[in-house]
C-alpha cells in the first residue's frame, strides 16, 4: 500500500426529510446564491423544501445550469456573485450543478485575467467561496469531493479542476428525491458510479486489501440494487443504497494508497465534448475497449474482479479476466446503455485521431496507472469502441 493523506471535511447529512436542516446549516448572516439546473426541482418538491428551510435567509436564485455545466452560463452566474456580493452558495441539483458551483467557488476569488485559465492551466484551488449542496441526482459523488468538470461548447473542450478549497461544507442527501427521476438518469447514475470505482480499483494489485474489499462491495451493491431502483424508484431501501454507493464511489476513501487509472474518463470526456453524449454513456463506450487494449497489464486485477464481484472461479487468469470485461459490458447493457460509439452517431470515422489531437493539446500525453496511454494509444481505444 502506498503512503497517503486523507482529507474529506464535508459534513454529510443523509436520509429522508433532512432538507429541512438547511435552516441551521446555511449561515443566516450571509447572502446566499441558490444554484440549480433546468427547473426539475420545481416539479419534484425539492424547491419548496429548500425555500421553506431558507425562509429566514437572504437568497438570490440562479437557474439553468446545463447537464454538462457550460462555461458561458457559469460566467453569467459569476456576474451575479460579484454584483450581488454573494457570500455563500447552495447547489441544489446533481453533479453538474455541484461541479458548476465548484467552478464558481474558485472563480469568485480568482485574480487572473480569465477564469478559464483555472481549467486550462490546471490551477488548484486552496481557498474558495464557501458552499453547500442538496443532492438531487446520485451519480458523480461531487457532493463529497473536491473535483469538478466544466464544458466549453465554443472550443469543444471538457476539462477538470479541483483542490482542497473546493469541498462542500455540507451535503444533504435525501434518497427520496430519485422518485421522480427518469430511468435514463438513474441508469446513468449507476454506470457513472460503477466506473468511478473501476478507475480506482481496476489497475494492478497493490496489497491494499481493505480498499479492494470496499470497492468490490460498492460494485456488488450497484449490481444488486440497479434492477430494483430502475423498476421502482420509490423503493427506499434500494434508493438509499444507490445514493450512498454513488457517494462512496468517489469521496476519496477507496483511492487512497492505491494506483488509479482515470484514462477512461479522460478519453470519454472527448466524446461528450464532441457529440454531446451523456457522460455515463461515454464511459460505458470506452471502458471495455480500454481494458481490452491494456489486457496484459490489467489481467491480474481483472481476474480478481471476476472472482470477487461476479463469482467466476473456473478457468485461467486470462479466462477469468476476459469474462470480467464481458460481464461489465453486459451490466452496462442491462441498464439500457449502448456500448458502441456507432450506436450513438454515424459520424465516427476518424474520431480516434481527433481525440489524440485534443489530448495532446491539453497535455494529456501519459494517461493510465502506468502513464503509458499516449494519445496514439487512446486513439486505438476509441477506434476499438466504434
Amino acid at each position: 500500500m502506498k503512503n497517503f493523506e486523507l482529507y474529506v471535511p464535508t459534513k454529510l447529512v443523509f436520509g429522508e426529510g433532512e432538507i429541512k436542516k438547511l435552516e441551521e446549516l446555511v449561515p443566516k448572516d450571509k447572502k446566499v446564491l441558490m444554484l440549480y439546473g433546468g427547473g426539475s426541482i420545481k416539479k419534484n418538491g425539492v424547491y419548496e423544501q429548500v425555500t421553506a428551510a431558507l425562509k429566514n435567509h437572504t437568497v438570490v436564485e440562479f437557474g439553468g445550469i446545463e447537464a454538462n455545466p457550460e462555461y458561458q452560463t457559469l460566467l453569467k452566474a459569476l456576474e451575479v456573485i460579484k454584483n450581488e456580493n454573494i457570500e455563500f452558495m447552495l447547489a441544489v441539483g446533481g453533479g453538474s450543478v455541484i461541479d458548476g458551483t465548484k467552478f464558481l467557488s474558485s472563480a469568485a476569488l480568482y485574480e487572473g485575467d480569465t477564469p478559464w485559465d483555472i481549467l486550462a492551466n490546471r490551477i488548484r484551488t486552496y481557498v474558495g467561496l464557501p458552499f453547500g449542496t442538496v443532492l438531487t441526482l446520485p451519480a458523480t459523488g461531487s457532493e463529497m469531493n473536491s473535483g469538478s468538470v466544466i464544458s466549453r461548447k465554443e472550443t469543444k473542450e471538457k476539462l477538470g479542476m479541483g483542490g482542497p478549497g473546493l469541498f462542500p461544507q455540507f451535503s444533504i442527501c435525501d434518497p427520496t428525491v430519485i422518485r421522480t427521476l427518469p430511468q435514463r438518469q438513474i441508469a446513468n447514475g449507476v454506470a457513472d458510479a460503477y466506473t468511478h470505482v473501476m478507475e480506482q480499483y481496476l489497475t494492478y494489485p497493490a496489497d491494499a486489501f481493505l480498499q479492494d474489499r470496499i470497492s468490490e462491495g460498492i460494485l456488488q451493491t450497484l449490481i444488486e440494487i440497479a434492477p430494483k431502483v430502475l423498476a421502482d424508484p420509490n423503493d427506499y431501501v434500494a434508493a438509499a443504497n444507490f445514493m450512498w454507493s454513488c457517494t462512496m464511489a468517489l469521496n476519496g476513501y477507496i483511492q487512497k494508497g492505491v494506483p488509479t487509472d482515470w484514462s477512461v474518463h479522460m478519453i470519454a470526456h472527448e466524446l461528450t465534448a464532441h457529440y454531446g453524449i451523456d457522460h455515463a454513456r461515454t464511459l460505458a463506450i470506452i471502458l471495455p475497449s480500454a481494458y481490452t487494449k491494456k489486457f496484459e497489464q490489467k489481467k491480474e486485477k481483472l481476474a480478481q474482479y471476476a472472482e470477487q464481484v461476479f463469482n467466476i472461479t473456473e478457468g485461467s487468469v486470462e479466462d477469468k479476466a476476459k469474462q470480467a470485461i464481458e460481464k461489465t459490458e453486459a451490466f452496462f447493457q442491462s441498464l439500457g446503455i449502448k456500448t458502441r460509439l456507432s450506436e450513438y452517431t454515424d459520424d465516427y470515422q476518424g474520431f480516434g485521431a481527433k481525440v489524440a489531437e485534443s489530448l495532446k493539446a491539453h497535455g494529456m500525453i501519459k494517461l493510465g496507472e502506468h502513464r503509458d496511454i499516449t494519445p496514439e494509444v487512446a486513439a486505438e481505444i476509441v477506434e476499438m469502441a466504434y
